[in-house]
This record gives C-alpha cells, sequence and structure tokens, in this order.
C-alpha cells in the first residue's frame, strides 16, 4: 500500500511541473515540459578512447545541451564523440524518470547520414551507472521501464558512448554526432540532500573547538 501512494505521489508531481510547462515537439516528438526537458550541463566529454577523434571544429561538448537545433545550413549544432568515445550529460532543471508504460521517457537527437550506435547509461549520481541499451543511429528513443524502472526513480545523469564497431573510424565528424538529449518522460530536479541542521551544528562546534585548542597551545608554546 505504502509503495503504491508513492508511485501515485510521484505521478502527481511530475504531472503537476508538465502541466506548468509549456509542452513543444521537437522531430516529431513530444515533450510536455517543452525547453526544460533536455540537458543542462556537460559532467564529462572524453572522445575517441579507443580510435579515431574528430577534429577541433566538431569537439564543442555545449552543442550538446538545450534543445535540438541541428541545421543543414551552415554552421555546427553538435558534437561528435570520436569512435569509441563518450560524453556524459546532466539534468540540473528536471530529471528523468519512468512512465509506468510502453512509451518511450528519453530521447537521443544524433544527427549524419552515417549510421552510428551509441550505448546509453543513466544515473542518479553520477557513481552507480545502469546500462538502457542503446540507439541505432540518427534521433531515437529509449523506454527505460523496460530495464526495470519506474515513477520512483529519478536520474540527473546520462553517458552516452559511441560504438566503435559502427559507422566510420576516421574523418571528421567521426563516431556518433549528439545534437541534444532530451527527457520526455521529465519530473524535477533532484537535489542534493543537505546537511541536517544538528549535524552542521555539531561539526560546526567540533571544528571551533579545535581551533581552540590549537591556539591555546600556540600561546603557551
Amino acid at each position: 500500500m505504502f509503495k503504491k501512494v508513492n508511485v501515485i505521489t510521484a505521478l502527481l508531481v511530475s504531472l503537476v511541473a508538465s502541466t506548468n510547462a509549456s509542452a513543444i515537439v521537437y522531430g516529431g516528438v513530444d515533450f510536455p515540459d517543452g525547453a526544460a526537458s533536455f540537458a543542462d550541463a556537460v559532467v564529462d566529454y572524453s572522445p575517441a578512447i579507443n580510435g579515431g577523434q574528430p577534429t577541433a571544429p566538431y569537439r564543442d561538448d555545449f552543442e550538446a545541451l538545450r534543445i535540438p537545433d541541428y541545421t543543414s545550413g551552415p554552421g555546427i549544432d553538435y558534437v561528435s564523440l570520436g569512435s569509441g568515445g563518450s560524453i556524459t550529460l546532466q539534468f540540473t532543471d528536471n530529471s528523468l524518470t519512468g512512465s509506468g508504460d510502453d512509451g518511450d521517457d528519453l530521447w537521443v537527437f544524433e544527427i549524419g547520414g552515417d549510421i552510428e550506435d551509441t550505448f546509453v547509461e543513466i544515473s542518479k549520481n553520477n557513481i552507480d551507472w545502469f546500462n538502457v541499451g542503446k540507439v541505432t543511429g540518427s534521433t531515437q528513443g529509449i523506454d527505460i521501464d523496460l530495464y526495470g524502472f519506474d515513477a520512483l526513480d529519478f536520474f540527473s545523469f546520462v553517458r552516452l558512448t559511441d560504438d566503435p564497431n559502427e559507422g566510420n573510424t576516421t574523418g571528421n565528424t567521426v563516431g556518433a554526432d549528439i545534437d541534444a538529449l532530451g527527457a520526455i518522460t521529465s519530473a524535477p530536479p533532484v537535489d542534493i540532500p543537505a546537511v541536517p541542521v544538528p549535524a552542521a551544528f555539531w561539526l560546526f562546534g567540533t571544528a571551533l573547538v579545535g581551533f581552540i585548542g590549537i591556539s591555546r597551545r600556540r600561546k603557551v608554546a
């Protein structure tokens, strides 16, 4: 009963958050939280672990953030991972969660004519990672419920790793080319637990006592 209540609460919170945002369709995919659905920060970018590395103009990792903005015109609107390279992105104003159905929860916007598979992993803390399969080129979604997650799971980090066995292994834009990463099933952001006030006060008091002791020893000396 307790788990059911928690599930309902989580769904209601997610629904309220989605209602307050303007749903927008990007690349034919409906994102209930609009622009807030997309990754906000780059945690790590490690191009070409196993092979060819993209040239400098295609190594701007910030191009993987925010809404998908790739166009066929001039300008570079994506980042290339390199053969076997990876990028770790973070959601800061929202989080990825399960939907409780068979719909896609996460969407990867990968561009280019070459089929370049990308392995996908998700994490709540950037320490413990869970494999949720891979996308097989172009824009494609993943249903994280298939991997045992639900509306009680909230993820802030996603790692995308190029499959070195698919696509070209050399060239200016070698590896998967990432334009954006969006959480279709989006929830409020996950806060880092704060130190409880009593504990913080105790730590401060301990530090203060230690400092006073050091000062007294110096005066005696």
